[in-house]
C-alpha cells in the first residue's frame, strides 16, 4: 500500500472515533406533546364587617279605632298603636359619645271622608308602654297624653298629638347598644258628643331620633 493510501485510512479511522464519540453525549430532555402540569392557586378571604346601625320598625301601617268608654258628653274610640321596635346593633367603638335616642310621634288632623268638619289632632292622646326595655332599665316609655277635653293628668300634657310626644328613649345609646326594645301604646280620641258621623282618617308619624 503506498504511503498516501496508508495515510487516508488513518484518517478516516480517527473521523469515524470522533462521531462515535459525538453519538454518545446526551441530548436535553424534552416534553412531549399533549404533557400537561397542574398549579393550586389558593385565597382566604374575610367576611365584610358591616357597621352597626340603630333602627325602628313598626309592626303594621294602619288600625281602626271603636267606639268604646262614651259619655253623655264625650264620644271615645280606642285602639293600639303595632308595636315600634327599635333595634341598634352598634358597637361601643361606632357610638357617638353622649349619644341618646328617642321615638317621637305627631298626628295630622282626622279628616272626613264625606266633607266633615275636621276632627283635630288634638282631640288624639295616646299612653304607651314598655313591652321589652331589655335588662338595664335605661329604656323607657313615654308619658300618656290625653287630648283637650281632658283635665291634665300631669302639666302641659292635655294637648293630644298636635306636636311631637315621646313614644320610648333612653338617655344613654351606648349602655343599651346590641339589643332591641320594643314599645306600644293605647291610642283614644275623644271628641263631642255632637261629632258629625262618618269615616275620618288621620296620620301619625312616628320618628328616631339621636
Amino acid at each position: 500500500m503506498s504511503t498516501r493510501n496508508r495515510k487516508r485510512l488513518v484518517a478516516a479511522g480517527a473521523a469515524g472515533v470522533l462521531l462515535a464519540g459525538s453519538a454518545a453525549l446526551p441530548s436535553p430532555a424534552q416534553a412531549e406533546p399533549g404533557d400537561s402540569g397542574e398549579v393550586e392557586v389558593t385565597v382566604d378571604i374575610e367576611e365584610i364587617q358591616e357597621p352597626g346601625v340603630l333602627a325602628m320598625s313598626i309592626a303594621g301601617d294602619s288600625v281602626a279605632l271603636t267606639e268604646n268608654g262614651s259619655t253623655l258628653l264625650v264620644r271615645q274610640f280606642v285602639g293600639g298603636l303595632p308595636t315600634v321596635t327599635v333595634t341598634d346593633t352598634r358597637t361601643a367603638g361606632e357610638l357617638p359619645e353622649g349619644a341618646a335616642w328617642a321615638v317621637l310621634g305627631n298626628a295630622t288632623d282626622f279628616v272626613g271622608s264625606a266633607g266633615q268638619a275636621p276632627i283635630g289632632a288634638e282631640h288624639l292622646g295616646w299612653r304607651p308602654r314598655l313591652l321589652d326595655g331589655g335588662d338595664t332599665g335605661l329604656v323607657s316609655a313615654g308619658e300618656e297624653v290625653v287630648t283637650v277635653l281632658d283635665e291634665p293628668t300631669q302639666p302641659g300634657n292635655n294637648v293630644g298629638l298636635v306636636d311631637q310626644e315621646l313614644l320610648v328613649s333612653t338617655f344613654d345609646s351606648g349602655a343599651v347598644a346590641g339589643d332591641a326594645y320594643s314599645v306600644d301604646a293605647e291610642l283614644f280620641l275623644r271628641a263631642p258628643a255632637d261629632v258629625a258621623a262618618g269615616s275620618y282618617t288621620s296620620t301619625v308619624t312616628l320618628s328616631l331620633f339621636e
